[in-house]
This record gives C-alpha cells, structure tokens and sequence, in this order.
C-alpha cells in the first residue's frame, strides 16, 4: 500500500519533545511501509506565529535527525506547506460546505454564547456551542449586507453515535450530543485547525494520520468533514500521551519539554530520539538502546502500548550515558564537546563579560562556570533578602517567568524591556527586582549583567531556570497560583 503521514507543528513556541515524539513514529509507520513523510505548518494563528518559530521548529527536529520528504523548507508536489498561504482555498471549502446545507454563518456575540453555555449547563447538556444558534436566511442576508462580524459553523446532529476506527484502539464510539458545532472559518477570515486539518489531509493526499490521543474527541468533527466533501478518510491513530513520572501530562512546569533545552543541556541527539522512540514502544528483544535506523527496521504500530509512557529525564540522562560511553570515541568526544558550547564563537560572546574581570585564566572558569551548566544547585537561602518576603521573591520569579514565556523575539532588549516593566508595576527598584533572578540564572547576585547572560544562554535553558528556583523555593500551590494569576493579569 501507498502510505503518506505527516506532522502539523504550530509555530507559535518552543519545538515540544511531544511533536518530536508523533514525527518519530509518524516517520517510522511511512519508511515502515515504503511511503512519505510529510511536514507541513499550521500557522493559522498569525498573532503568535512567528518565522522564527518555524526556523526553531525545523531545526530542533533536523538535530534530532529526523527528515522528511516534503515540507516548506524542501518543497513539494502537494505545496504550499504552511497553511497561511493556503488562505483563500480554505475560504472556498468553507463556502461550499454552507451551500451544501453542512455549515452556517454564526452572528452570535460572546455574550450571547455565554448565555446558551448557561443554559445548556442548567439543562444538564453538554455546554459545547450547540442549539438555537442559525438566523433565519433573510436576516442573514441582511446581517451580511450589513457588514456584521461572522464565523462559519459547521451542523453537527444532535442525535446519534458516531464510530471512529482505531488502529490502536479499534473501535471508538461517541454520542454526537457530545460535539458542539465547530468553527470551521474565523471571523478574521482564517480557518480553524479542523477546517484546514481536513483540507490539507486531503489535499497532500494523506493516508494514514497519527497524531496524540488528545484529538481523539475531535474524530468525529473530521469524520463529519469527510463525509461533508465526499472525500475518504484518512485511517487514524492516536498514540498515548506523554506523562510526568508523577503520571500527569507532560507539561513544562514539571518538565523541560523543549527540545532546544536537551541540545543546551548537552544531551545526544542520538540518545533523545532512542528515548523517544521507547515511549510507548519497545523492539522485538526489548533493547533499550537502539537507532532510528534499527527502529524504523523493525517498527510495527501494534507493538505501541496505550498506557501514558513516563517522559523522565533522570532515565534519559542514564540513556545518554550509555552513548556516550558505548556509541563515542574519545576523538568524537572532544569534538562534539567543542561543538556543543566550547566553539569559538560561544567562547567568544564570553569575552566582553570575563575579560575585564579576569587577571589570570583560572579566574574564568569559576566566573564563567554558570554558563556551562544545565540546573544550578540552588538552596532557598541564598534567595534572602533583606527587602524582599519570600512572597515577593516567589512572584518575582514566577511573573518574570510568564512574561519571558510570552517573548517570541529572544534579545537582551526585549528582555529588559519586559523585566523594567514588571518591575515598575510591581513599584520594586530594579536592583531589588533583579536579585532573585540573578540567583536563579547565575546562582548569585554578583555576576555579570543577567540580561546579557539570558540573552546568552537562550530561551529554554533561563525559563528552565526560573521554574527551577521556584521548585526550590516550594512554588505557589492551586490555591495560590490563581491568586497570583489574578495578580499578574492586574499588571
């Protein structure tokens, strides 16, 4: 059989170890079968979308050494492959699924889709957007004329199961009462990821998909869609998501989960994609240590098992130990040492900020020793001061975390900027406001200027930073974290 996969990225963060996790096994299944590996990019969210994300994005996953025969870096004959120059084509298949009688303008204001959650609620339904939401074709006619804001939904029955088929789980049935009626185009004229999922599957001719199980509830929106266009369906898979050794979905604030951070960190790319290739999955003989080349050779999608593989770092570490005792020769060693952070041009951005402090060169490796490091070994006392409560330390780390979080542009200038107006809103000097975070990042208050060293160090390893200091310091609980919520949006 002819099989094509693909991922959809979204360029709007940090290159996620889950999206390398879906293109490993995605890549497997295609090479598995003879067929292609598609990667396409879903920026349809053009107010966090940035070219830089999708530079990052191409690159984290090149590192990792995973390839693939079309994509908007390399072409092909199913382009374009980013969904922002696909605009107009997914207007049209908005517009002909509202001909058809499958889809609807919506007029509805959010205040007046408050008003049916509400009352679906009250009724025990399930508060999705669904029920009394069409005009009459007069009025929508005269709304249009008019100018009013819209977006296009597509009917969803109210009635019935809809079965979706499984090669993982085989058969998966949901009642319909539980899919409200989707936006399938924007008011600002973009399409929403189910639209343009669709459209784009079929378009690249896309065979198989296999993407995470938190999709398995938008199944039957798609299944719909298919039916809608008259189109064949992709066969699905939704692989296990993955967990936290705690058992909750892997998510940043308990795991570093970009894959810039394991290059920063000093990991081998071959070590990384091994343990990603382990979760959920296992060879034939149970070998923990094997390359993509081995896993693509012997991969069978059955041999995927459903419950939530442990994502753990520790395990990973010791995974990347063993390359590098095992898979590196000494002369390998010393040049991938070189190229991970010792390369002139590292070196050489170190030079402004140890040079005029150096009176021999001993003294640079203890001044400079932060920047070579992955997390600090940080004690909550060294984060005392005698201005601050340690409340206050603990939203000085935590708000300059979600600004930095936020920051899509990494400079030293945009850093300042963001942490000159937190501090100003938190009417902190700024000498006050910098001392927890020059702890965090360089493990003590007198070094160098800590925007040049975040600059320096990148995004990924100055927020991992961050969120390490406040595990030191026992972060905020649930309670607490929507107070401080609350307090960060008043800012």
């Amino acid at each position: 059989m002819t099989v094509r996969t693909r991922i959809a990225p979204s360029p709007t963060g940090d290159p996620h170890v889950g999206t390398a996790y879906v293109a490993l096994f995605n890549l497997c299944f295609a090479r598995q079968h003879g067929g292609q590996f598609i990667l396409r990019i879903e920026d349809t969210d053009q107010t966090r979308s940035t070219s830089e994300s999708e530079q990052d994005i191409l690159q984290a996953l090149r590192w990792l050494g995973l390839g693939w025969d079309e994509g908007p870096d390399v072409g092909g004959p199913h382009g374009p492959y980013r969904q922002s120059e696909r605009k107009d084509s997914y207007r049209q298949y908005a517009m002909e699924l509202v001909d058809k009688g499958h889809a609807f303008y919506c007029f509805r204001t959010p205040e007046e889709l408050d008003v049916i959650r509400e009352e679906r609620k009250a009724q025990g339904l399930n508060p999705g957007i669904k029920g009394d939401l069409e005009l009459p074709a007069e009025e929508v006619q005269r709304r249009l004329e008019a100018g009013d804001p819209y977006v296009i939904r597509m009917k969803v029955p109210d009635e019935g199961t809809c079965v979706i088929n499984d090669m993982l789980r085989g058969t998966i049935e949901i009642d319909w009462s539980q899919v409200d009626c989707q936006i399938l185009l924007k008011s600002d004229g973009m399409p929403t990821y189910h639209l343009a999922n669709v459209v784009d599957d079929h378009a690249m001719a896309i065979t198989h998909v296999l993407r995470g199980e938190e999709w398995i509830n938008s199944a039957p929106k798609h299944k719909l869609l298919y039916e809608y266009f008259g189109w064949d369906m992709p066969e699905l898979c939704h692989l296990p998501l993955l967990r936290n050794p705690d058992k909750s979905k892997l998510s940043k604030r308990k795991n570093p989960t970009s894959i810039n951070f394991y290059e920063r960190m000093g990991f081998l790319p071959e070590a990384v994609i091994n343990y990603l290739g382990r979760m959920g999955w296992s060879m034939p003989d149970e070998r923990e240590k094997f390359s993509v080349g081995e896993m693509i050779e012997n991969f069978d999608i059955q041999r995927v098992s459903l419950g939530g593989p442990i994502f753990d770092v520790e395990k990973l570490r010791w995974l990347n130990g063993l390359w590098l005792r095992e898979d590196v020769s000494d002369d390998e060693f010393v040049e991938r040492l070189s190229n991970w952070w010792f390369r002139e041009d590292a070196l050489r951005s170190l030079i402004p900020h140890v040079k005029g402090r150096a009176e021999v060169f001993s003294d640079v490796a203890p001044m400079a020793a932060f920047m070579f490091s992955g997390m600090l070994d940080l004690q909550p006392e060294q984060f005392a001061h005698n201005k601050l409560e340690e409340g206050q330390v603990r939203r000085v780390l935590q708000f300059a975390l979600w600004r930095l979080e936020a920051q899509r542009h990494w400079s030293k200038e945009n850093i300042f900027a963001d942490i000159k107006d937190l501090a100003k809103a938190m009417d902190l000097k700024m000498g006050e406001f910098m001392f927890p975070i020059f702890v965090a990042i360089a493990g003590t208050p007198n070094s160098w200027s800590v925007m040049d060293s975040m600059a320096l160090l990148g995004p990924d390893m100055t927020r991992a930073r961050l969120r390490h200091a406040l595990n030191v310091l026992g972060g905020f609980s649930k309670k607490e974290t929507k107070k401080v919520e609350k307090e960060f949006a008043a800012l």
